[in-house]
């Protein structure tokens, strides 16, 4: 992850998502940020999670407004989860998730995850591709029900432009590599991406995540090791890029996670499509 200058947060893209997309379940509701209000709900709870609860380093203006902001959020789409039984507005907001498409991308000059690696081989790929980034929920609705909600909207979203492949950084706490030895190297083994999608590390950041033998690896011991978030990419076909890198910011080891969505429409964007339409 990375912080840049204040990108005058109080802006939306012209057609946030374009897809009007709303799905709710009982007080729950997830959707795009529709207004500067509550994208700056967003990059509130960001700060809350990422620099009050995970120990990041802001910059003096993060901690002067106590909002994690950089210039891709004036681009990009801001996925919500909100609780209106906690009333209306940025108290609602819940959980977020921060999308970027190529044209999103083109406006910003690059993708937010080309600051570590090299995804020359994504980029080229035809047809629509999304990154994905900032995930946080707060600390009340860490559990299986906001998350699912949390996904049906990225599937919507999916369905909605026809996206082929997502990606993006995802984080293990911590900067030790040595103590992350056995996820990182778990991943490399078994679910390093195909060379022909395989985004690696820059030159100037890459940490090898080799760092154990296959053979000396437990993978249910390693799978257990690895964040929620991780293991949810890996359910739905996800593959890692070669090397890691450490972000001192935000005392994480960061890892570049690529979906091929053509993999988990059957295994999990149908079922929830289904389900949404049957409730």
């Amino acid at each position: 992850m990375m912080a840049a200058a204040d990108p005058s947060a109080g802006t939306t893209p012209d057609d946030p998502g374009g897809s009007g997309m709303s799905i709710r379940s009982g007080t729950m509701e997830v959707r795009l940020a529709r207004t500067a209000a509550e994208i700056d709900a967003s990059q509130a709870l960001r700060y809350r999670v990422f620099y009050e609860e995970m120990s990041a380093n802001p910059t003096p203006e993060m901690a002067r407004r106590s909002r994690d902001f950089d210039d891709f959020d004036a681009q990009c789409d801001h996925l919500l989860v909100l609780d209106h039984g906690r009333g209306e507005g940025a108290a609602s907001v819940v959980g977020t998730y921060r999308l970027i498409r190529r044209s999103a991308a083109a406006r910003h000059g690059g993708f937010y995850s080309a600051a570590e690696y090299d995804i020359a081989k994504l980029v080229a790929l035809p047809g629509e591709i999304l990154e994905l980034g900032r995930s946080c929920v707060d600390a009340a609705y860490r559990n299986r029900p906001t998350m699912q909600l949390l996904w049906r909207g990225i599937a919507e979203y999916v369905f909605h432009h026809s996206i082929g492949l997502m990606f993006g950084c995802a984080s293990l706490p911590g900067t030790d590599t040595a103590a992350l030895a056995l996820p990182l190297s778990y991943l490399h083994h078994y679910h390093l991406a195909p060379e022909p999608l395989r985004p690696r590390a820059l030159e100037s950041r890459y940490v090898a995540m080799e760092i154990l033998p296959r053979e000396a690896i437990q993978p249910l011991r390693a799978v257990a090791d690895l964040p929620p978030l991780i293991k949810g990419y890996l359910r739905l076909g996800g593959f890692v890029g070669d090397g890691a890198v450490v972000d001192e910011q935000f005392n994480t080891t960061d890892i570049c996670i690529i979906v091929k969505t053509e993999l988990v429409t059957d295994k999990y964007f149908k079922h929830y499509e289904r389900r949404s339409r049957e409730g």
